[in-house]
């Protein structure tokens, strides 16, 4: 009889580590998704990119150094190796975005440019989907870090190589205003 009930306590022993590991993988796979999600909506602001480049460059010749950041930060994106460095370029696109779309009040000609106005309604939507996948990763890292992190997963996270997610974050920076001076 006590051979069945260790023999019951190992199996639900086991059942409980399989349980937490796979919701660990399950949790771990979401946050790859989340990942891919805001991958997906920062390539379709990089593609649009060099559009909006080609249409401002013919109104504002002497705006070359916004231009130039613009490109630099797309161009540190996609060398970047971790989502840390990803995210510090994302906000040095998403700075250089702004100034741009500042500028383009000092330039009639530029705001009123159908490209111009159709561009800018492309990114500014593809901005708006790349803040709620942000959120998304976000709530799905903390899930995921909880997971991993709270008892009695924790003991098995570890062992099985689960670790840390880093969330995406906004510098500073961006959350000032643009300042445009002539």
């Amino acid at each position: 009889m006590a051979l069945w009930i260790v023999l019951g306590i190992i199996l639900i022993i086991i059942f409980v580590i399989i349980s937490l590991y796979n919701n660990m993988v399950h949790l771990r796979l979401k946050v790859k998704n989340a990942w891919a999600q805001i991958d997906t909506q920062l390539k379709r602001r990089f593609d649009l990119i060099p559009n909006l480049v080609e249409t401002v460059k013919g109104y504002m010749n002497h705006e070359e150094k916004t231009l130039t950041q613009i490109t630099e930060a797309r161009n540190k994106f996609t060398s970047a190796s971790d989502i840390s460095d990803m995210s510090d370029a994302n906000n040095s696109l998403t700075n250089g975005l702004k100034s741009v779309f500042a500028l383009a009040e000092a330039y009639p000609d530029l705001k009123a440019n159908t490209n111009f106005m159709s561009l800018q309604k492309e990114l500014s939507d593809t901005e708006n989907k790349i803040a709620y996948s942000r959120q998304f990763y976000n709530d799905t890292v903390q899930m995921y870090n909880t997971a991993i992190m709270t008892f009695p997963s924790n003991l098995f996270a570890k062992m099985f190589g689960f670790k840390e997610e880093k969330f995406f974050e906004i510098i500073d920076s961006e959350k000032e205003n643009v300042k445009v001076e002539f």
